[in-house]
């Protein structure tokens, strides 16, 4: 553990506290993507394997890792049932078979040893890097969104951005060197930079954001 480690593990928190913040007290879970929350599900439900077996060696990954199976397992249910009525689906319409389908066989190229559970690993790190897409694809459809939403987005970009910076730090101060991670995570950031711009020039500063035609 170190601080650009617990920094993004905060982010992370906290993107998910706001997500729910916004659906709880606007009841409606207008301008988010069911299509980006499904594929969070899906990275959690496959990194997490291990989730039982290792609870022990360290409660604090353990109840992580419950927190975020669980929240993103219930945002669905919202989305899905109770705000059903507020979804835009047909501005939610990215293909999702774009980015699983790549994610898989990169997952079996790149995987560093051919077990389940690692290429599972694998497969995760490499759909996360590019679950935002959906999201960001719904709002340059729309052209804006709620000032909550993009904080949501914010935080989660800060998230992988400390990652990215927490992958660099162990290889300079611990030796350790994970390839597929730092490639993910850069990836990752990357899709996020058009978007940071304009969070920081103008939802920052108390401007409604609102992408350029």
């Amino acid at each position: 553990m170190n601080i650009f480690r617990l920094l993004g593990d905060l982010m992370h928190l906290a993107s998910i506290l706001i997500l729910l913040l916004k659906i709880q007290s606007s009841r409606s879970v207008a301008g988010i993507s069911f299509k980006t929350q499904l594929l969070y599900a899906i990275v959690f439900a496959t990194r997490y394997l291990d989730l039982f077996s290792n609870f022990s060696y360290s409660i604090y990954n353990s109840l992580m890792k419950i927190f975020f199976l669980a929240s993103s397992t219930y945002i669905l249910y919202l989305m899905r049932t109770k705000f059903l009525a507020t979804y835009a689906s047909s501005q939610d319409s990215f293909r999702l078979e774009y980015l699983i389908g790549p994610s898989a066989i990169c997952a079996l190229i790149f995987t560093e040893w051919y077990t389940f559970n690692e290429i599972l690993w694998t497969f995760s790190l490499f759909l996360e890097s590019v679950a935002i897409l959906p999201q960001l694809y719904m709002l340059s459809t729309t052209g804006e969104a709620e000032t909550i939403t993009t904080h949501y987005l914010g935080a989660l970009g800060a998230y992988r951005a400390f990652y990215l910076v927490n992958w660099i730090y162990r290889y300079f101060y611990e030796n350790k060197y994970y390839p597929i991670a730092i490639l993910a995570g850069i990836v990752q950031t990357a899709l996020y930079l058009d978007f940071f711009y304009i969070y920081v020039t103008k939802v920052l500063r108390g401007k409604k954001f609102k992408l350029p035609v």
